[in-house]
């Protein structure tokens, strides 16, 4: 078996499958130096690396092919891997394979809310199982998993777009333009987060954005009872706000879980990730009295609209998270002050125009920084943000420098990129981390 990539992924499934008394080889474009902590931890299994690139003859004997998150479904060698019939699979999938049937798995995918929702559901649903994309490869938990555990994975479309299996309770928050670089299309990357409904079996339950178009396109799909949670609206079975009063609905019987004083978050995003949230764990069945428990008290996660200090009445917001236009304008739409943004990073081929729209009537100042600040100015010109309102600056901590110079009091100053950091950075955390590095240090 092939693994590709030695990152957290690669390391857990390779641990696995070693263990299992596979013949592992795991191959990563970095060198063996770059990579000595991931070699070190798998020492005295047998498995054999092949770095600083991936090889055809990888494929030579090989009867499957596994691609850690970040590689690409359209590497050179997966296409050739198909080609041979070699089949493609990655820790998630072999997870769903092999995990004992009286455990409840949840799987939670979007475009937007998934790291915010899956949390949340764990806290609800009271489990130590929380993983998947959000970071935590679960297939090295299946040692320690009981009758009648709860395991909630955040699925990406990376990982969905190659996966034939899909857990018990499947949810899709949202879909909207997202990855484009990688997908090439919409229709592409709503085919990848489609797969988490087409693969699941007869007895699993669905739940879906009702607010939202793209998770709805999806509903004809599901093969199973079907949730719902919704802002605007009471559903039959699911989540939904009346008045004050956050609801659960089953069988067309809704009864109060919680209320809007409940919710810590800031903006209707987040309120919709908690609605996720209580029908994804009702779903799942967790009570009531552990849902209300589990949203009580709950701050978000780092690198989600992050209030990182308050400095002469000036508020600093870390959203490293916002790698897309469209999560910019939720964030926006979070605040009623004045806001000084943080925009730039490497694009993915989203559209900017609504964002910049948006920006024209509701921002003070949008700080532009990185490769993508000369497509975002274009953007702001042509929505008619005056030159003095749209500086530019090489990188972020120049852009964190001119921002708290333009900031004044009752002001926020929001990170919130709408693009990747992968141009200064190696992800969108290391970005926020250093984002708050130098907000701390003015």
């Amino acid at each position: 078996m092939v693994i590709l990539g030695l990152a957290r992924q690669g390391v857990a499934l390779a641990r696995y499958l070693a263990e299992q008394g596979a013949e592992v080889v795991v191959s990563d474009r970095q060198t063996a130096a770059a990579l000595a902590p991931q070699i070190a931890a798998l020492a005295g299994l047998p498995i054999e690396f092949v770095l600083g690139g991936h090889p055809d003859s990888l494929l030579d004997g090989a009867d499957l092919l596994c691609l850690s998150g970040g590689v690409a479904a359209d590497l050179p060698l997966a296409r050739q891997a198909r080609a041979r019939c070699i089949l493609l699979s990655n820790d998630s999938q072999i997870f769903l394979e092999v995990v004992p049937a009286d455990v409840t798995v949840i799987g939670i995918t979007g475009s937007a809310g998934k790291t915010t929702t899956t949390t949340l559901v764990g806290r609800m649903c009271q489990t130590a199982f929380v993983g998947g994309n959000i970071g935590r490869p679960l297939i090295g938990d299946l040692a320690r998993l009981h009758s009648g555990d709860v395991v909630v994975m955040e699925l990406s479309s990376f990982q969905l777009e190659i996966m034939t299996r899909a857990p018990q309770v499947a949810a899709v928050l949202n879909i909207t333009p997202n990855h484009l670089d990688r997908h090439g299309s919409m229709a592409a990357y709503a085919e990848a987060k489609s797969r988490i409904l087409r693969h699941q079996g007869q007895g699993g339950v669905a739940v879906l954005g009702r607010d939202d178009p793209g998770a709805m396109a999806l509903a004809p799909l599901a093969r199973g009872p079907v949730h719902y949670f919704s802002a605007a609206g009471p559903v039959a079975d699911g989540a939904f706000v009346d008045g004050e009063r956050l609801m659960l609905a089953r069988d067309g019987q809704a009864e109060a879980v919680a209320t809007l004083a409940d919710i810590e978050l800031r903006g209707r995003h987040n309120l919709l990730n908690v609605l996720a949230a209580i029908a994804i764990s009702a779903a799942a069945g967790a009570a009531p009295e552990a849902i209300r428990a589990g949203l009580v008290g709950f701050r978000g996660v780092a690198h989600r609209l992050e209030l990182v200090r308050e400095q002469g009445g000036v508020r600093w917001y870390n959203d490293s998270i916002a790698t897309a236009p469209e999560r910019v304008q939720a964030a926006l739409r979070s605040f009623d002050e004045p806001i000084v943004l943080l925009l730039g990073g490497r694009d993915k081929n989203l559209p900017w125009d609504d964002l910049a729209r948006l920006v024209s009537t509701r921002v003070k100042a949008a700080v532009l920084f990185g490769e993508a600040a000369p497509l975002i100015e274009r953007a702001l010109a042509a929505a008619g943000v005056p030159a003095e309102r749209r500086p530019r600056f090489h990188g972020l901590a120049q852009a964190v420098t001119a921002a708290a110079g333009l900031a004044q009091p009752g002001d926020v100053v929001l990170l919130s990129p709408g693009a990747t950091g992968y141009d200064e950075f190696k992800d969108f955390a290391e970005r926020g981390d250093r984002f708050k590095e130098w907000v701390k240090e003015l």
